[in-house]
C-alpha cells in the first residue's frame, strides 16, 4: 500500500524494564494496519566524538541506516534531572554528524515518554523539540503524550493497562502519520 508509514521508534533508555520501552512496545500494537512501527535500541552506541565522526563505529552507521529508510520517527524519552537522558542526547548527536550528513534532517517526529512522577516528562519533551530546530526535524503538536504515575499505567509484565493512553498514543501516530503523508506530498 502507497500510504503505509514506517516509523522508527527509539527509547531513550537503557534499562530493561524501561517504561518508556514498555510505551514504545505498546505503540507498536496500537499501530493502525497503514502504520509499522519498527524500534532501534541505541544500547552500543559510543560516545560521540569528534575526532571519530568521519569513521563512525559500525553501530552508529546501523543506526543512521534505520533513521534514513523510516519515513518518521518516534522518540520515547524519560526525563533525567528535567531533561532528556545523556545517551539518548548521544545518539541524535551521532546520528547527526558529521555536518551536512544529518540522518534526521527532513523527519517527521513525535515525542512520547513515561515516567514515574506527575508531569509524565514534560520537560524532557520541551527540551528534546529544542533540538529539532537545528536538526531539521519536523515536530508532531498533539496530541502531547505524557505518561506520569507510570507504574499504575502498565502491569508487571510491561503491558499498557491504560485506555486513556492507550487512546493518546494512537492519536499521535496517527498525526505522525498524517503529517508524514501530507510532508510527501
Amino acid at each position: 500500500m502507497a500510504d503505509t508509514v514506517k516509523i522508527l521508534g527509539i527509547a531513550g533508555s537503557l534499562r530493561k524494564e524501561s517504561y518508556n520501552k514498555w510505551a514504545l512496545r505498546a505503540a507498536q500494537l496500537l499501530a493502525p494496519e497503514h502504520i509499522k512501527v519498527d524500534t532501534f535500541d541505541i544500547a552500543g552506541i559510543p560516545l560521540f566524538n569528534q575526532d571519530d565522526e568521519h569513521h563512525p563505529a559500525p553501530r552508529v552507521v546501523e543506526f543512521k541506516k534505520a533513521i534514513q529508510a523510516a519515513d518518521a520517527i518516534l522518540l520515547v524519552t524519560p526525563e533525567y534531572n528535567y531533561s532528556i537522558p545523556g545517551v539518548l542526547k548521544n545518539a541524535i548527536d551521532s546520528a547527526s554528524r558529521p555536518y551536512g550528513e544529518s540522518a534526521w534532517s527532513g523527519k517527521p517526529v513525535a515525542i512520547m515518554g513515561a515516567s514515574v512522577g506527575n508531569f509524565g516528562t514534560a520537560r524532557a519533551q520541551y527540551h528534546l523539540r529544542q533540538t529539532f530546530i537545528f536538526l531539521n526535524m519536523y515536530p508532531v503538536n498533539q496530541p502531547e503524550v505524557m505518561i506520569g504515575n507510570s507504574s499504575q499505567k502498565f502491569d508487571q509484565e510491561g503491558n499498557l493497562i491504560d485506555e486513556v493512553t492507550a487512546n493518546l498514543i494512537k492519536q499521535l501516530l496517527q498525526s505522525l502519520a498524517d503529517l508524514t503523508l501530507k510532508l510527501r506530498t
